[in-house]
């Protein structure tokens, strides 16, 4: 992996790890978690609604309802796959884009240089903690999914 894609998959690694941040910036905006979720999958590019609903794990009629709410705030636009009519596409407007510049731009230019006083091999090593600590957290949350719910 070259220098630039090592950067691309930290600072995308990063992304899914600032939860706190994110949550502080979805109240401010109204935004449920899955909504968030949703946006931020859109950051890579327009997604199908089968994807939206793999990724979030919701059904397709939570993923209709999600998809509803964040089109009628004007945060999403839903349109036909020109390849495949019966799929549904979804993609972040100029709002969307106008928000997360606003609340993400900051973090993401300061970021770039942080990460700049890394070397290739420092980024490798903190790219493969990430990733490792993602995956752990990914493997404790589906446990976690499959334990009966307790009251106490």
């Amino acid at each position: 992996m070259n220098r630039a894609e090592m950067t691309a998959a930290v600072s995308r690694a990063v992304m899914r790890w600032q939860e706190a941040y994110d949550e502080a910036v979805g109240e401010r905006l109204g935004l449920i978690a899955a909504e968030r979720y949703c946006l931020g999958l859109l950051y890579a590019g327009p997604q199908s609604a089968g994807a939206v609903a793999a990724a979030t794990g919701l059904t397709p009629a939570a993923v209709t309802a999600l998809i509803d709410r964040l089109e009628a705030r004007g945060l999403v636009t839903r349109t036909r796959s020109l390849e495949d009519r019966r799929k549904v596409v979804i993609e972040a407007t100029d709002l969307t884009r106008e928000l997360s510049e606003r609340y993400y731009g900051a973090i993401a230019r300061e970021g770039e240089k942080v990460m700049a006083a890394f070397s290739d091999a420092e980024l490798a090593t903190v790219l493969r903690f990430i990733d490792a600590a993602l995956e752990l957290q990914s493997e404790q949350l589906a446990r976690l999914k499959a334990e009966p719910a307790s009251a106490g």
